[in-house]
Parts: structure tokens; C-alpha cells; sequence
């Protein structure tokens, strides 16, 4: 059971999506970034604290979306493997 081996001995992380060959992650992401360059260039250092203190809860809620994603994914692929055996 390789897969289970390179798991356990950190050697696949699940978070990892392969994004480096994916386009158009790549331009959705320098534009988030190029834009919320010219967003704090404008803000105040209140408007500035504030947006961090937002970022910061999207960072965090995005964290649990992706946890509750892969344990659902996780979930799916485990009950086709089953229904798959059973025929």
C-alpha cells in the first residue's frame, strides 16, 4: 500500500493542488494580487487594519472550506471504491 505509506511519512500533502501548470489559477491570482496593491495604496492605515482583519477571516474561512471539500471528496471516492467491489 504505497499510497498509504507516503501519506502517513508526509510525502503526499492533500493540500497540494498542482496549480503551477493551471493558467488560469495563475492570472486569477496575480490579478488578486495586483489589485489589492492598488486597493491598499488608496486606504487609510484604519481602512488598511481592517482589511487585514478581513483577509485574515476569508484566509481562515477558505481553510475550513477546503478541509470540509476534502473530507466530502475523501468520502465520495471511498463510498464509489465500495460500490465498485460490491459488483
Amino acid at each position: 500500500m504505497k499510497i498509504l505509506e507516503d501519506f502517513w511519512y508526509g510525502n503526499i500533502e492533500p493540500t497540494d493542488y498542482g496549480t503551477s501548470s493551471c493558467k488560469e489559477y495563475k492570472k486569477l491570482l496575480e490579478l488578486i494580487c495586483r489589485n489589492e496593491e492598488k486597493l491598499k495604496a488608496t486606504m487609510t492605515d484604519e481602512q488598511k487594519e481592517l482589511f487585514e482583519k478581513y483577509t485574515e477571516c476569508v484566509r481562515e474561512y477558505q481553510t475550513i472550506a477546503d478541509c470540509l471539500l476534502f473530507q466530502n471528496s475523501f468520502k465520495l471516492g471511498a463510498r464509489m471504491m465500495v460500490e465498485v467491489m460490491e459488483d
